[in-house]
């Protein structure tokens, strides 16, 4: 060596010292002088592997490479990388080139590994084997790899030509990286081989062996030899009181290791368990000095290794069977079957239950499915699932590029839920074994992809699910952790294992439906069993298809989704069928389509949809928002029926909701001409979808979410988005009885003192009113101080908030009747809630309102709900919502008054603005349309709940959400109007409060109208709005048929629009008509008015004929028939063809008309018209030649709604024919 390096160049020299000072430090014992030999060993073996590149272009050093140690790896490679010391440049880029167009090939570095491989994670020497292996020098030692180890490797000191180095991820700052060994390894000093004794070795076959533990009094005092081939390996179970594995040895013949004669060994000796890399199916091999032994839970007894047992190679010169003394021939002899792949497994399997199929196979993992949780693909067709073994070291070796070896894995085919694909899935009976290293670094080294490995454990291990629910699992949990990670909460919070008192969030939003497919269970899984018991059974044998129970859609992709169904089914000839819509004009038509609304349930879904979201409170609408990773999705809310949310403690948690109702909304500006253009969409200007979501609390499962991480998962204002459950640790409060609270609009309000000058703009605001309950309490540590005494007891305490700003957030938990604990942090302010203070502003005049202060609320308050039963002063107040009564409400009295009512609506849609007061100023700008609400009132004194008409106008619009027909609502302080015809109705004003009691019903049941008698209209209070009965047609007032312009509804004759001074923008008409009718049912007479359709009806005419009358009528575009007795009197002057005037006055006098009807129909007058009904009249009637005199009831004025016949008539054709 002194020679070589005397004519060395200088950089050889400084190569050979870096080396020499490297292995003196890592390699040689500490305080001993420097090893000359063990130096000299190292560089022969590096150059010997150097120059057998024969491409070292004159090198006989690679002086490109240098040492590296093991401390060296873990402090300064933070990125993965590989060596190989025997390639060239182009031998590495054929090399990386193999790694695959998706992944990225590691990257080479020119470093030279030395080190101990050793299976000792310590000092210490079988306590610290626990099967893995090692690479150790001085400074540390390394966990690694190896595809084919050979026993006698362990303890030497070895250089590695080729390896792989992968870093732990940043996000595990204890975890330490691991080596990938590819090559052999390259011993520095000559392996010592044992001598093997010269008398063979005498061992017992598998057939044998088996027999023997049946007779176990033969094996008194020895500890036979086993020899075989291995035919079986199963996992390395890790449990708490040891690991081990099971290996089974067969025949040596092909027929006899297929023929089921194996026999099991246990390996359970912490020094014999790295032989579990060693081994390799199919291999024989001989195991010395084993024992019988019993295990626990297991009913049979079997072979186990000694702490003097070895594995040896077999090698038939050197070892003679052992001749026994048997009392039966093995032949007769019945040895535990062996489960095999047999032609059951192939079968067809009948019914829901289906057997897996045992197999070997070998292949390449192509990508990485879910990583933690033990998915991946193999070959680009298969998935393959390692969660039903302890695959915790094999995690960090499989990637794409990994070939594996899979021993007695169970193939599942169309297990459903999250894959469609195959599914290989070895049990604890099945092996694992690394056949290839990837040349691909590693897709990520972020921290989401590893967490949640233990909750995957626990999963399997604990809670025992099957295969296809486990898949399921894994893709809702990785669902819900996009939607709520990272912004939510972190991973490793979502995904942490449950402990005692302390579950996990993640599975505790999917615990509703686990429990039901899988509930919880008691016994854990036997290994022992699992392993050794026949037939095999474990949780892979047997599977059922699953449909996948539910998903859990992203806030932002259920709302998608709701838009595209709502437009996808939004048909304007569905919404208008004929033959109604021919009779509407353009105006009437595109108000009938101006709003609609779709409800979704989550039963429309396939699967069905679970909500999951943030419950937050938006400071820029005052409404409550669900809220996740894609957005937000606005949401109505209930605790129960009946009964508001009101609780702000709520704010920030997740809510988990089965049943719910996905309301979408629909605004279309359109101008359809008529009828016949409905199906052509190019007539709709604009459309827009108002999309949330409302359900009830009770129905839905609240959990907290952990303070600390919670950062954007509420809306801007941050002080009051999620306040803390222990509240502020300085501040003061004061609770008040909210009496009442007005709307949520843009109000004007004075601009404060030193303000910018600029002209303000409305604000969105809401003002409440209501009483002090005591006076200003103080933090005191956890909770708060005695209300301090109030300077005159007897001055009235009522007082008004003012809500605005960011504060609007309160709105939704505010509701009358609740007792609220206003709460400012920070230092004590003398004052604060008292009028005059810092924060009292007076914004309008409080007599108004009838209150004494006024207090504007300040964007870092909050609020918080106190209990009523724990407040003295509160118990003896009527908490109830006040409502009037029936008869002021329907009164003519107190017009212009506010009234307060629940009420069921029954229709929503919208109209034409009502007219304009009379202080509107004549430039004032246009305003918007108005929302017509049609409900039903809500009393107990009738059967028949009377209807009335809200108006809802700007300021108010859009209305709040959840005004839907068939909702409940508490409308309060509505300003109550009577129209001039006498028909009372209520408009909405600054200080209505509307409160939503119920949603409305998920199924709607079609009830039949009550079948009356005309008489039964006449009880007041007790009638019907709508009812059927069964009366005859006396005769017929007046016929009225035209043709208008559906445009400007002008007269059409010809088909040409009259209107004077100006042209229509389209030439279409629509006929029109109408007809009242006298009936009678033998207890009262009504006069029933039926409009278009319903005209062909009461004149008994078919579709055809009556489209024939129609277009007789078209020529002089109106025919208006007036009969006052026997025939018919024209009501104009008009021309009219006499032909048709004959045929109509012949049919209205015909028995096809006066005939008897089933009539179902409406009330003319509305339950809201407060004018008085006639009384009844005398009237003469002649009896043969007696006349007669009596009183009789004013007749009933009906709408019709429908007519159908008693029995069948016979057709008027021929009156159609003769027009």
């Amino acid at each position: 060596m002194a020679a070589s390096q005397g004519h060395a160049p200088s950089s050889e020299q400084a190569w050979l010292a870096a080396a020499q000072a490297f292995i003196q430090e890592t390699l040689c014992p500490g305080g001993k002088e420097p090893n000359v030999q063990l130096t000299q060993l190292v560089i022969d073996c590096v150059k010997t592997i150097w120059l057998s590149q024969g491409r070292n272009q004159g090198f006989t050093l690679p002086l490109s490479y240098s040492f590296v140690s093991v401390e060296d790896l873990r402090t300064h490679q933070h990125l993965p990388c590989c060596s190989h010391l025997s390639w060239s440049s182009n031998e590495y880029q054929v090399w990386a080139q193999e790694a695959g167009p998706s992944g990225t090939p590691l990257p080479r570095e020119r470093l030279l590994l030395l080190g101990t491989l050793t299976d000792l994670s310590g000092d210490l020497e079988q306590e610290c084997s626990n099967g893995d292996l090692y690479v150790r020098d001085n400074t540390g030692m390394l966990g690694c790899e190896l595809i084919d180890l050979d026993l006698s490797w362990l303890g030497n000191l070895f250089l590695f030509p080729s390896w792989s180095y992968l870093p732990p991820a940043r996000w595990n700052s204890s975890g330490k990286g691991h080596l990938e060994l590819w090559g052999v390894p390259v011993p520095v000093f000559p392996l010592t081989i044992s001598p093997g004794s010269l008398a063979p070795i005498p061992v017992l076959y598998s057939e044998t062996a088996s027999h023997l533990l049946r007779h176990r009094s033969k094996l008194r005092g020895v500890q036979p030899n086993l020899a075989g081939k291995l035919v079986q390996l199963s996992a390395l179970v890790k449990s708490p009181n040891r690991t081990y594995f099971v290996l089974s040895l067969g025949g040596l013949s092909p027929a006899s290791s297929q023929a089921g004669n194996h026999v099991s060994v246990v390996v359970q000796i912490p020094a014999q368990l790295v032989w579990h890399r060693a081994l390799w199916p199919g291999r024989t091999y001989v195991l010395t000095a084993l024992r019988v032994s019993k295990i626990r839970h297991h009913s049979h007894h079997v072979w186990v290794t000694s702490p003097s047992s070895r594995l040896l190679p077999l090698k038939p010169e050197c070892v003679q069977e052992l001749e026994l003394e048997l009392d039966e021939p093995l032949s007769e002899a019945n040895p535990m079957p062996l489960m095999t792949s047999n032609s059951q497994d192939r079968k067809e399997q009948k019914g829901l239950v289906r057997d897996s199929r045992l197999l070997s196979y070998m292949g390449m993992v192509t990508g990485v499915v879910n990583q933690p949780a033990g998915l991946y693909e193999l070959d680009g067709q298969l998935e393959l699932c390692l969660a039903y073994q302890q695959f915790r070291t094999l995690r960090r070796v499989v990637r794409p590029g990994v070939s594996l070896e899979l021993q007695d894995v169970h193939l599942l085919q169309s297990v459903g839920g999250a894959t469609r694909r195959p599914v290989l899935a070895p049990c604890l009976r099945g092996a694992v074994l690394l056949r290839g290293f990837s040349r691909q670094k590693p897709e990520t080294q972020v921290s989401h992809p590893t967490q949640g490995a233990f909750l995957y454990e626990q999963l399997v291990w604990e809670r025992q699910l099957g295969l296809p629910l486990y898949l399921w699992v894994t893709k809702a949990l990785e669902e819900l952790a996009c939607k709520l990670c990272p912004h939510v909460l972190r991973h490793h919070q979502f995904l942490r294992h449950s402990s005692p008192g302390s579950p996990s969030l993640g599975l505790q939003l999917l615990a509703p439906t686990l429990d039901v497919l899988a509930p919880p269970c008691s016994p854990s899984r036997n290994a022992h069993s699992e392993i050794l018991e026949q037939p095999h059974n474990c949780p892979l044998q047997k599977y059922t298809r699953l449909q996948t129970p539910c998903s859990f859609p992203m806030l932002a992709t259920l709302k998608e989704e709701g838009q595209r169904r709502a437009w996808a089914s939004f048909d304007p000839q569905a919404l208008l069928p004929l033959p109604e819509a021919s009779h509407l004009t353009s105006c009437q038509l595109n108000q009938h389509l101006a709003w609609s609304w779709l409800c979704l349930l989550p039963s429309t879904f396939h699967p069905a949809q679970v909500l999951i979201g943030v419950l937050v409170a938006s400071s820029r609408k005052g409404c409550l928002q669900l809220r996740d990773q894609s957005g937000s999705l606005p949401c109505l809310l209930l605790a129960k029926h009946s009964q508001p949310f009101s609780d702000p403690r709520l704010i920030g948690c997740l809510v988990r909701a089965e049943r719910f109702q996905l309301v979408v909304e629909r605004d279309v500006r359109s101008n359809f001409p008529s009828w016949k253009e409905l199906g052509m969409t190019s007539f709709i200007q604009k459309q827009q979808a108002r999309v949330y979501v409302q359900f009830f609390l009770a129905d839905a499962l609240i959990l907290p979410v952990p303070r600390p991480v919670l950062h954007s998962a509420t809306s801007s204002a941050s002080p009051t988005e999620h306040p803390l459950p222990e509240g502020p640790h300085v501040g003061q409060s004061r609770l008040f009885l909210l009496s009442h609270k007005e709307a949520l609009m843009k109000r004007n309000f004075c601009v404060p003192p030193g303000a910018n000058p600029e002209e303000p703009k409305p604000t969105l605001s809401f003002h409440v009113s209501g009483s002090w309950l005591g006076g200003t309490q103080r933090k005191e540590g956890t909770g708060w101080g005695p209300p301090e005494p109030k300077g005159d007891e007897n001055k009235d305490q009522k007082v008004l908030l003012i809500f605005l700003g960011s504060s609007v957030r309160w709105f939704e938990f505010l509701h009358p009747g609740q007792v609220y604990r206003l709460v400012a942090p920070g230092p004590s302010t003398p004052l604060l809630f008292e009028d005059g203070g810092s924060s009292c502003i007076s914004q309008r005049p409080l007599e108004l309102t009838g209150c004494t202060s006024c207090l504007t609320v300040q964007d870092e308050w909050t609020l918080e709900l106190e209990s009523s039963q724990d407040i003295p002063d509160v118990l003896g107040i009527n908490r109830a919502l006040p409502e009037s009564s029936l008869t002021d409400l329907l009164s003519g009295k107190f017009t212009d008054s506010l009234v307060s009512f629940s009420a069921e609506i029954l229709s929503r849609s919208l109209c034409e603005p009502l007219p304009a007061p009379l202080w509107m100023k004549p430039g004032s700008p246009a305003v918007r349309g108005c929302v017509k609400l049609t409900v039903a009132l809500d009393t107990a004194d009738s059967e028949f709940p009377p209807h009335l008409d809200i108006y809802i106008e700007d300021p108010h619009l859009p209305p709040q959400l959840g005004l839907l027909p068939g909702a409940q609502v508490y409308f309060s302080q509505l300003e109550k109007k009577v129209s001039r015809s006498h028909n009372v109705y209520c408009c909405f004003r600054s200080s209505t409060y509307v409160q939503v009691l119920s949603f409305p019903p998920e199924t709607t049941i079609s009830v039949p109208l009550p079948h009356i008698y005309l008489a039964e209209l006449l009880q007041s209070g007790q009638a019907p709005f709508q009812a059927t009965a069964s009366c005859h047609i006396v005769s017929v007032f007046n016929l009225q048929l035209l043709w208008v312009c559906a445009h400007c509804t002008s007269l059409c004759p010809q088909g040409r629009c009259t209107r004077q001074g100006s042209t229509c923008p389209t030439q279409t008409c629509v006929s029109q008509a109408s007809i009242r009718l006298l009936v009678e049912d033998g207890t009262a007479e009504a006069v029933v008015t039926c409009k278009n359709q319903h005209v062909a009806a009461a004149l008994g005419l078919c579709p055809g004929e009556w489209t024939s009358l129609l277009e007789c009528v078209r020529g002089p575009g109106r025919v208006a028939l007036q009969f006052t007795g026997p025939g018919a009197q024209l009501e104009s002057s008009a021309k009219i063809d006499e032909p048709l005037n004959h045929f109509l006055r012949t049919l209205c006098t015909s028995l096809s008309v006066l005939r008897p009807i089933v009539l179902s129909f409406e009330l003319e007058r509305k339950s809201s018209k407060i004018t008085p009904l006639e009384p009844p009249r005398l009237q003469r009637f002649q009896c043969g030649e007696l006349p007669l005199l009596t009183h009789v009831n004013p007749r009933i004025r009906l709408s019709c709604l429908s007519i159908q016949e008693l029995h069948q008539l016979s057709s008027l054709g021929t009156f159609a024919c003769s027009c």
